[in-house]
């Protein structure tokens, strides 16, 4: 493990989501230690989307100036914990890095919203953003899906859903330790038992949320899609001891099999969501490259 990270290992709460309440308070209380990036150079709002199938999914967005193009920002934690206020220091360091329009979507969660609420929100808030792109200031065609973790996996599922309903036009996802499949069958899902802030278990628990008991389809885990083809443009990035890591190596390899074009960062020494740790050189550069990659991606 990086020596800077492995330091700060002790300090991570061995939280679980067997009490949904009680985790949702930890992760509130983790991203408030979080430092906020200054947005005297953007203009951030709060909006609420309406949902067909649903009560209107509020959104956080952040508009830098001279932004071209636009990101719907999924955040993590296990589609179990996490709103557009505890994804505030991430979003505003995103769209400050990437100076694109990044909209901040605060999602359903498990387990009392489970599977397809979810997605259901993200593709509504996907839809809104095309159509609402002249107000944002932003071209149509430059608009990407990203996020972290089970925000990962859903923006893999965006991706997948825009693409069989022929729905707005992506320009890119951006997958950050996406969390792609209910199943237990890779090396590093069998054997990272114990990794730091998320192991096995963890993830088995997220999934049993956010299935509520449903068999699991492409569109709730990606992983199972059979068809990756006319899927846009793709960059994942992976931890080395993180339980999603072969996961997320197989999707990019199967997308690159599909004629998809993909680039895939492997980050040594790192576990899953240790980008937190702000101050670790390897933190900085993790950070600093989702920025770049999105600003090349929206503005190329």
């Amino acid at each position: 493990m990086d020596p800077e990270l492995e330091a700060f290992v002790p300090l991570f709460p061995r939280a679980d989501f067997s009490e949904p309440v009680g985790a949702r308070k930890l992760f509130a209380e983790l991203s408030a230690s979080v430092p906020v990036p200054d947005t005297s150079g953007m203009t951030v709002e709060d909006l609420a989307v309406p949902v067909p199938s649903g009560p209107d999914v509020p959104v956080r967005v952040y508009r830098p100036h001279g932004a071209r193009g636009a990101v719907i920002w999924l955040h993590g934690g296990g589609h179990v914990t996490g709103d557009v206020r505890t994804e505030h220091p991430w979003a505003a360091r995103l769209a400050a890095t990437s100076g694109a329009v990044v909209v901040s979507v605060g999602y359903r969660l498990s387990p009392e919203d489970p599977f397809p609420a979810a997605l259901d929100d993200t593709y509504a808030v996907l839809g809104w953003t095309a159509a609402n792109a002249g107000r944002l200031g932003v071209a149509p065609d430059r608009i990407a899906v990203a996020g972290h973790s089970s925000g990962g996996g859903l923006a893999a599922a965006a991706a997948l859903r825009a693409r069989d309903e022929r729905g707005p036009a992506l320009c890119f996802q951006l997958l950050n330790q996406p969390q792609l499949d209910d199943r237990q069958e890779t090396w590093s899902r069998r054997n990272f038992t114990d990794t730091p802030w998320i192991d096995r278990d963890k993830v088995a628990a997220s999934w049993r949320h956010y299935l509520g008991g449903r068999p699991a389809t492409p569109y709730a885990a990606p992983a199972r899609a059979e068809d990756l083809t006319g899927l846009p443009p793709a960059y994942i990035a992976t931890a080395e001891l993180c339980p999603n890591r072969d996961e997320d190596i197989h999707y990019a390899l199967r997308l690159l099999r599909a004629g998809v074009s993909v680039e895939l960062h492997q980050w040594p020494g790192t576990f899953h969501g240790s980008q937190a740790i702000v101050t670790a050189d390897v933190s900085q550069r993790q950070n600093a490259e989702l920025g770049a990659v999105l600003r090349r991606a929206l503005t190329s």
